[in-house]
């Protein structure tokens, strides 16, 4: 098989098209040809070992000291089973799936092998491969902490900043499908398209900063990192939530300082990769609930572009790769 290979950390340059031995379903195990993938930005921090503060030593730990332990990247896919190990009822041979690794990662290639009992969800007809596979990582996590953690209400306040990337965007369409009341901070140019995705009203980060947004949010949803959580609790109204999907270390071991002192709840943490999740997406895409927005679609020889657009900053919603043929 051919597969987007990694074997020293650095820039999209390091991202290499090789070829590599075909994989075999153990016990409990299926395997997956993969039609489309996305290089999110999990992956792109992960080839350029660029952690947040504090986590440097602890994520080099986990994904490999000198190089990718894995070399194949690649936390979100979709495609086809085409193979079972022993043991394993569902899903079936034929069956179109979209999985969500998270860390395990595998997805920049053509076959890829997940336990049966991971993060899949079977894909109804009506879910093309290049829209399921853009839909685990910003909307399980959004899907995770606007509704599990902070249990958003229909008719709650919400600020998503990031709204224009792939969980920026999942969150407002999450959010307003729920009900909420949707604000989202991004850039000028984005304005229409993150209005289009159901928020009420944007905010230009360009044009303003954060002292000078409005306030009194039951909900913030922070997905870029670059503010103080000071001064994002500052938006938030007496016992409302702030969830910041990007913190260092110092910040969420004081998070719970920032919480006290401004009379709101400071949820931290990482979003599980959950098979009812994957479903309950699914099943929103299906009925026209949520559309993962997929800012660029590149073949598997063009990965490194993809790699470089995840690293620009300037990303709309999801890079998605397809497989050849």
């Amino acid at each position: 098989m051919r597969a987007a290979v990694v074997h020293r950390y650095g820039g999209p340059e390091v991202v290499r098209v090789a070829e590599r031995p075909d994989p075999v379903p153990g016990a409990s195990e299926v395997l997956i040809r993969v039609a489309a993938t996305t290089v999110s930005a999990a992956d792109a921090r992960i080839r350029a070992a660029r952690f947040p503060r504090g986590f440097g030593l602890i994520a080099r730990a986990m994904f490999g000291l000198r190089r990718p332990r894995n070399p194949v990247l690649g936390t979100e896919f979709a495609g086809r089973v085409v193979a079972v190990g022993p043991g394993v009822a569902a899903p079936r041979p034929g069956q179109r799936v979209v999985a969500y690794a998270g860390g395990a990662l595998g997805g920049h290639a053509e076959l890829a092998v997940r336990p049966a009992r991971s993060a899949l969800a079977v894909l109804p007809d009506a879910v093309e491969d290049a829209t399921a596979a853009a839909l685990a990582f910003g909307g399980a996590t959004a899907l995770h902490f606007l509704i599990e953690r902070a249990r958003l209400s229909p008719g709650e306040s919400l600020l998503v900043v990031g709204a224009s990337g792939a969980v920026g965007s999942a969150a407002v369409q999450i959010g307003a499908a729920h009900g909420a009341r949707v604000t989202g901070v991004t850039s000028g140019g984005n304005a229409g398209l993150v209005r289009g995705l159901g928020a009420e009203a944007t905010i230009d980060h360009r044009a303003a900063a954060v002292a000078a947004w409005p306030r009194g949010f039951d909900v913030v949803f922070d997905t870029v990192g670059a503010a103080p959580l000071s001064a994002l609790a500052r938006l938030v109204r007496p016992g409302g939530r702030l969830v910041p999907i990007v913190t260092s270390l110092p910040q969420m071991l004081g998070a719970g300082l920032v919480g006290r002192r401004h009379g709101i709840r400071v949820l931290t943490g990482a979003a599980p990769e959950r098979a009812e999740h994957l479903r309950a997406l699914v099943e929103m895409v299906a009925a026209g609930r949520f559309r993962p927005l997929i800012g660029a679609r590149l073949p598997l020889a063009r990965i490194d572009e993809a790699h470089a657009i995840a690293d620009s900053g300037r990303k709309r919603g999801s890079v998605v790769v397809t497989m050849p043929g």
